[in-house]
């Protein structure tokens, strides 16, 4: 692909009165990145209403690990508008359904039979999740992580860690939620080092049964396998068969929020196969369908068939264009083994990250598996204080010279990468050229900003 070569400054005059009209009709709290409205898209390719071309390093927030506007994903949805676009699986039910959590079944991590049920978002299948875990065990507790995100209604929501802007002023939420740290290691709640530190964050869990909750009271843990909006947290190999044996003891199920970080987007189809977690549940979402809105809920077919009859799904859930577009991810992700282009472009990734971290002061930490990594920008490598206003201004220079990327972390200090898996070297080059490009413009400006203060 050419460079990429913007027409006009960004936002440009139709981006421009798109915000003011944006500003007028639409509630502030519906928050978005960049000031940049998008008129059409493909591959890792955006363009937006004044013509400026944009790689795209956020897809949609993780929804688009097989690129916009795949091919063999729109000709799916284009059988399916001529068949019928609704009738309810709860009413008029469809084979697709059936289809679908046919293949997540024979996919999804953890042993022995499976079943599924389709919903609409992440965080609805997160919900799903706890209500069937809590109608299996009989128990009412779920424990969760520090620096976790599981979504934005109440019981996801009081899962969720970050308190601005998800959580604040919107109290109370569900009760019989608690919350232990993660294996942060770059920020260690314990003030441990690793591997010396022996994993105790998950060792710490037989504390918390003692000090904070009782073992059977505890129907689930609820943890992302590699932290999302928490910051693209990556564990040590330790964590998890620690973790999980510590659950199987307690009578504890294991629900992985697999919603990021499913899909190839760590190098495996889910992130679980590469960190020694066998869930009993799996929630599921953004990329199973290449864009369309619908999640799911996987697991031992015992526990999820736990609820009685009609206690579980919705209007919408598993709606047939979704579920035809996710039959056609699926075998997308097979065929042009999409989980190897994720370890690819991770490699490529860390081989630049590894200079920037020497180079500059401003990278504390390169992480992530896969596809998924992620650079914590800090003022200073030695107190690792959070580079949260230098992180904003990264961000706006890539958007403004070509480039979209999404933050993350509790501290607003993480530059996170979600490129669709189908860009191409050159693309990905050319991100990492502007990327590169923002730090250093950064970097240089807080290197003046000290030098005039001192």
């Amino acid at each position: 692909m050419a460079t990429i070569h913007l027409r006009t400054s960004i936002p440009g005059p139709r981006s421009q009165a798109l915000m003011k009209r944006r500003n007028a009709a639409v509630v502030q709290a519906a928050y978005h990145a960049t000031p940049v409205f998008v008129a059409k898209a493909e591959g890792a390719v955006v363009e937006d209403v004044d013509g400026n071309r944009l790689i795209d390093f956020a897809g949609g927030i993780g929804c688009l690990n097989t690129g916009h506007r795949a091919p063999a994903v729109i000709d799916a949805i284009r059988r399916q508008l001529d068949r019928f676009l609704h009738t309810s699986f709860n009413v008029l039910p469809y084979e697709s359904y059936i289809a679908v959590c046919e293949k997540l079944n024979a996919i999804a991590p953890g042993k022995g039979p499976k079943k599924t049920v389709l919903v609409n978002t992440g965080a609805e299948a997160v919900e799903n999740a706890i209500k069937i875990a809590r109608s299996y065990t009989k128990r009412q507790a779920i424990l969760c992580f520090e620096d976790a995100f599981h979504g934005r209604t109440y019981m996801a929501m009081a899962a969720t860690s970050k308190t601005h802007p998800y959580k604040a002023g919107f109290e109370p939420f569900p009760s019989e939620v608690y919350r232990i740290p993660y294996a942060y290691c770059y920020r260690c709640a314990y003030s441990m080092k690793y591997p010396s530190c022996d994993v105790h964050c998950a060792r710490h869990l037989e504390d918390t049964f003692k000090r904070v909750v009782a073992a059977e009271s505890v129907a689930a843990v609820v943890v992302e396998p590699i932290l999302g909006e928490g910051g693209f947290v990556t564990p040590p190999a330790e964590f998890y068969p620690t973790l999980s044996a510590i659950c199987r003891k307690h009578g504890i199920l294991l629900i992985a929020d697999e919603v990021q970080t499913g899909f190839a987007r760590t190098g495996a189809m889910f992130a679980c196969e590469r960190l020694g977690l066998e869930p009993d549940l799996v929630t599921i979402a953004k990329s199973l369908t290449g864009g369309l809105p619908m999640a799911g809920v996987t697991g031992r077919a015992d526990i999820m068939d736990a609820p009685g009859v009609g206690q579980l799904g919705g209007t919408f859930s598993g709606n047939p264009l979704a579920c035809e577009a996710a039959l056609a991810v699926l075998e997308i992700i097979e065929k042009e083994n999409l989980c190897a282009r994720a370890n690819l472009l991770g490699e490529r990734f860390r081989k630049r990250a590894a200079k920037w971290q020497t180079q500059w002061e401003l990278v504390g930490d390169v992480r992530g598996m896969g596809a998924m990594q992620g650079l914590e920008l800090v003022r200073s490598k030695a107190t690792r204080q959070p580079a949260d206003e230098e992180t904003k201004q990264v961000s706006q220079y890539c958007y403004e010279h070509g480039l979209v990327t999404i933050t993350a972390g509790s501290y607003g200090n993480v530059i996170r990468l979600l490129m669709p898996l189908v860009i191409a070297d050159a693309q990905m080059d050319e991100a990492m050229d502007v990327l590169e490009a923002a730090l250093a413009h950064v970097a240089e400006k807080k290197g003046a900003l000290t030098a005039q203060l001192t």
